[in-house]
């Protein structure tokens, strides 16, 4: 049996299972879910059960939403024949805060892992070559994250991309050293692509 009662023990049970919480850090988040008014509790356990209720995919660019389509993909200033590959909502969401990218997105939920079992067919690949054409797409900005995995994928896509359209301008994020970096703390991929990616410097 628990030090704590058992309602409390459940609790704190809970919100271990989450990532990036151990026990000790559940066992506070619970003590202060206790201490403070029902108001937050309910507000809490109200708002676990609508996003699981009313988050779905967007149908058009499979970002996480709860209007479907998305407000970006419903948003007409944003069609402007650019679409931003991503990996995940999250890096999506990094994009967007960033406020640069005025274009649309398309989410491919995962990269390619022959490894993990994971191929074109589990991503969303079928679907991005499909708006190519419907949306007026010129261009395709890949933005998978420079892993191994996310740069397989890229290639992956650049093959199949070009087939699928011809004179479509496919683009990479730039990848290398990031501001305030130290050449040498960084890996080998980073400086190689940092070296690939060097752009003219005009006095």
């Amino acid at each position: 049996m628990g030090i704590y009662p058992r309602s409390l023990e459940r609790l704190i049970k809970e919100f271990s299972r989450l990532p990036g919480i151990g026990q000790k850090s559940a066992t506070r988040v619970a003590l202060y879910v206790l201490r403070s008014n029902r108001e937050l509790a309910e507000g809490l356990a109200g708002s676990l059960i609508e996003v699981k209720e009313k988050i779905r995919f967007c149908s058009i660019c499979f970002t996480l939403t709860d209007d479907d389509p998305c407000s970006i993909c419903c948003n007409e200033n944003r069609s402007n024949g650019t679409i931003c590959v991503v990996e995940g909502p999250g890096e999506q969401l990094a994009l967007e805060e960033s406020g640069s990218f005025k274009g649309r997105y398309h989410v491919l939920h995962g990269v390619l892992s022959p490894l993990d079992g994971i191929g074109p067919e589990d991503l969303k690949i079928g679907e991005l070559l499909n708006r190519l054409d419907g949306e007026g797409i010129r261009e395709v900005i890949l933005a998978t994250n420079p892993t191994t995995e996310g740069e397989a994928t890229a290639s992956f896509l650049v093959k199949l991309l070009s087939e699928k359209k011809k004179g479509l301008k496919i683009t990479r994020i730039a990848l290398g050293v990031p501001m305030g970096g130290d050449l040498k703390y960084m890996d080998r991929m980073t400086l190689e692509h940092a070296l690939s990616s060097r752009t003219p410097v005009t006095p």
